[in-house]
C-alpha cells in the first residue's frame, strides 16, 4: 500500500520537475531572442561612441547644473532626465551609460511582455517578443533620439505585473519603486506610467490607492513642480497642435496606423517599408492575429490584469486620435493651459497600447501554430510567425541601416571644455550660435541632431528653443531665449556683446561646421577650429534663482529620490497592519 501511495506523489513530484525544467528553457529561449533582436535592431549603435540622432545627444561627462534641476529659464523638457544621466555618468562612461540605456529600452519591453505570458505556448511569446521589440513606435522613437520614452515603454509590461502582485498579495513590490522612477524621466512618459500603475493598483482598497498615489507624484514631482513654477511661460504655439498630430504612413490613415502603433509626426525617421504594401501586411497581421488571441488571453491572463491591458490600450488609443481628429482643441489647450503642449505629440502615448497588443498578437499566433492540420508544418509555420515582425519592417535592422552609427566627438570639443573649466574663463552662461536647435554636423555623418555643444560644455547654455517642421516654424518658449535674440539684432558687436552680458551670457559658441552666417560678437576669441569658436565677453553674470524656486526644487528632489524608499517603507507598514488585523502583535504587546 504504502508504494501504491507513493507511486502518483513520485509521479506528480517528476511531472513538477519536468514543467519547471520545461518553464526555464522556454525562458531562456525568450531571453536569447530578445537580446538577439535587440542586437539586430540597434546594430552599430552598440559600438564605442556615441549615437548622436535628433533628441538623442550623449556626452562624455554631462555636468550637473541649474537648467537640469529645474530652475533654469528654460521649460522641464529634460527634467529629471538630464540630471540623472549626470550623476549616473559619474559611475560608467557617457558612451557606456547610452548603450546600456539602449540595450534596456528594447529588451526590457519585449522581456516584459513574454512574462506577461508566461505559461502561454513558446512562439506565443517569441511572437509577442518580436511585436513589443520590433513595432514601429520603438523604430520610429529610436531614431527621433526619444531613449526616455523608450525607456517608459519597456517598463510598462512591468509595471502591469507588479500592480497585479501588488493587488493579489497585499505587499507593495520592492522593484515597483525603482521601475517607477525609470518611466518617469520625461513628462509624457511619467504621465504614462504613472497612469499605468494608478489603473493596475485601483480598486477598493483606499490605503493602496493612497500609496500608489503619493508613490506616482513622487516620482514626477521634478517636472511637475518646475513645470508649475514655469507656469507664466509654460503655454505652447497652438499651431504644433496639427505639426505634431498622429499622422498616417504611407497610403494608410492615421486611425488605423495606430493599430500598428506606428503614426509618428515625423516622416524623416518613419522606416521606408512603412511607405509600401507592408504597412498593410502588418495592419491585417496584428487584427487577424490578435482577434484570434482574445479568447486565449481571456483564459490565460487573470481577469483584472486583462482589464488593465484594456484600460490602458483604450486610453493610449483614444488620446492618439484625439490628436488627430480634434486638433483644434488641442490646440486651444496648448494655448492657454500651461502644460497643455505634452497632449500634443499625438502618437507619443500609444506606448500605452503596446502590453495589449503584444500580448494578443502572440496568443493569436500561438492559437495559428498549434492547429491540427498544420502538424506537418508547424516548425515552419511557427518560424515564418515570429520572423514575421522582423519581414515587416526590415529596414529597421542595423541602427535604422545605418542612422544610427556611434561617433567620436572632435578634439576640440574636449579642448572647449578644459577652456571652461578653469578659472582663468570669463563668468556666465554660454550661448549657442546659430539660433536654430538642429545641426548636421560633418563629423556625425551630416545626421541631424540637436546641437550637442551645450550638453558637452559644462555650464548652462542658451539655444533656440523654436522648431521648424515642414518648414513651418513654431514659437519656442523660453523668454531668455527672446531676450538674447534681441540683443542679436543690434546694430553692432559691441552692442550685441553689451546686451549679451546683461543677459548673463559670458561665452558664444559658434558652430563652425554649420554653413549659416551668425552676427559678430566683441569679445575674445578663447577657441578658433574647424568645429567650435568660442569667445568671451567680459563682465558677465548668470542669473541666480529665487529661494523660493530653490527650495521648492529641493523638496521635489528630494521626494523624487525617496521613492524606493518609501515604496520599502509602504510594505513595511503594509506588513504591520496585516499582522495587527490578525492580531500578530508581538510578545512585547501582549
Amino acid at each position: 500500500m504504502g508504494e501504491q501511495r507513493g507511486v502518483p506523489a513520485r509521479a506528480r513530484l517528476a511531472a513538477l520537475l519536468r514543467r519547471r525544467r520545461d518553464a526555464l528553457v522556454a525562458d531562456r529561449w525568450v531571453a536569447a531572442w530578445s537580446l538577439l533582436l535587440a542586437l539586430l535592431l540597434l546594430g552599430p549603435s552598440l559600438a564605442p561612441g556615441y549615437v548622436l540622432s535628433y533628441d538623442m545627444v550623449w556626452v562624455p561627462d554631462l555636468s550637473l547644473r541649474p537648467d537640469f534641476l529645474g530652475v533654469g529659464s528654460a521649460l522641464p523638457r529634460a527634467v529629471p532626465s538630464d540630471a540623472v544621466v549626470s550623476v549616473l555618468d559619474e559611475v560608467l562612461p557617457g558612451w557606456m551609460l547610452q548603450k546600456v540605456v539602449l540595450l534596456g529600452a528594447v529588451v526590457g519591453g519585449g522581456w516584459g511582455t513574454a512574462t506577461l505570458l508566461r505559461g502561454a505556448p513558446l512562439v506565443a511569446r517569441l511572437v509577442a517578443v518580436g511585436v513589443y521589440q520590433w513595432s514601429p513606435f520603438l523604430a520610429e522613437r529610436l531614431v527621433l533620439g526619444h531613449w526616455p520614452v523608450l525607456l517608459g515603454y519597456a517598463v510598462l509590461p512591468w509595471i502591469v505585473l507588479l500592480t497585479a502582485r501588488w493587488r493579489e498579495e497585499g505587499r507593495l513590490p520592492l522593484a515597483l519603486g525603482p521601475l517607477l522612477l525609470v518611466g518617469s524621466l520625461s513628462a509624457t512618459t511619467g504621465i504614462a506610467t504613472g497612469f499605468a500603475v494608478l489603473v493596475g493598483v485601483a480598486g477598493r482598497r483606499t490605503t493602496r490607492n493612497v500609496q500608489a498615489l503619493a508613490l506616482v507624484a513622487a516620482a514626477n514631482a521634478p517636472w511637475l513642480v518646475s513645470g508649475l513654477l514655469h507656469a507664466a511661460s509654460g503655454t505652447s504655439d497652438p499651431a504644433g497642435a496639427r505639426v505634431f498630430a498622429l499622422a498616417g504612413e504611407g497610403t494608410q490613415p492615421a486611425p488605423l496606423t495606430a493599430l500598428t502603433l506606428g503614426g509618428v509626426w515625423n516622416a524623416e525617421v518613419v522606416p521606408a517599408s512603412r511607405d509600401t504594401f507592408l504597412v498593410w501586411v502588418g495592419l491585417a497581421f496584428v487584427l487577424v492575429l490578435g482577434a484570434l488571441g482574445v479568447r486565449e488571453a481571456r483564459r490565460l491572463l487573470p481577469g483584472r490584469t486583462l482589464l488593465t491591458l484594456v484600460l490602458l490600450w483604450t486610453a493610449g488609443l483614444l488620446l492618439a486620435l484625439w490628436s488627430w481628429a480634434l486638433p483644434d482643441t488641442v490646440a486651444v489647450i496648448a494655448e492657454h493651459v500651461p502644460g497643455g503642449g505634452l497632449l500634443r505629440d499625438g502618437s507619443r502615448l500609444l506606448a500605452l497600447c503596446a502590453p495589449l497588443l503584444a500580448c494578443l498578437v502572440g496568443l493569436g499566433a500561438g492559437r495559428v501554430a498549434a492547429v491540427e492540420g498544420l502538424a506537418e508544418a508547424r516548425g515552419m509555420v511557427a518560424g515564418g510567425l515570429v520572423l514575421l515582425p522582423l519581414l515587416l519592417m526590415p529596414d529597421a535592422a542595423w541602427g535604422a541601416g545605418g542612422r544610427l552609427a556611434a561617433v567620436d566627438y572632435p578634439d576640440s570639443y574636449a579642448e572647449a571644455r578644459a577652456l571652461l573649466v578653469s578659472e582663468a574663463s570669463p563668468r556666465g552662461d554660454v550661448l549657442l550660435l546659430p539660433l536654430s536647435s538642429y545641426r548636421r554636423p560633418s563629423w556625425n555623418g551630416e545626421r541631424k541632431v540637436l546641437d550637442p555643444t551645450g550638453r558637452y560644455l559644462p555650464r548652462d547654455f542658451v539655444t533656440s528653443d523654436e522648431l521648424v517642421v515642414s518648414q513651418r516654424a513654431l514659437a519656442g518658449e523660453d523668454p531668455r531665449v527672446a531676450a538674447v535674440a534681441g540683443a542679436l539684432a543690434a546694430d553692432d558687436p559691441a552692442e550685441r556683446a553689451a546686451g549679451l552680458v546683461d543677459e548673463g551670457i559670458g561665452v558664444v559658441a559658434i558652430d563652425t561646421d554649420h554653413p549659416v552666417d551668425v552676427p559678430e560678437v566683441e569679445g575674445e576669441v578663447l577657441l578658433d577650429s574647424p568645429e567650435l569658436t568660442l569667445v568671451g565677453l567680459a563682465g558677465a553674470d548668470p542669473p541666480v534663482p529665487s529661494r523660493g524656486w530653490v527650495v521648492a526644487m529641493v523638496l521635489a528632489w528630494v521626494a523624487f529620490l525617496l521613492v524606493p524608499v518609501g515604496a520599502s517603507g509602504a510594505r513595511a507598514l503594509g506588513a504591520l497592519g496585516r499582522r495587527v488585523r490578525r492580531g500578530e502583535h508581538g510578545p512585547e504587546l501582549r
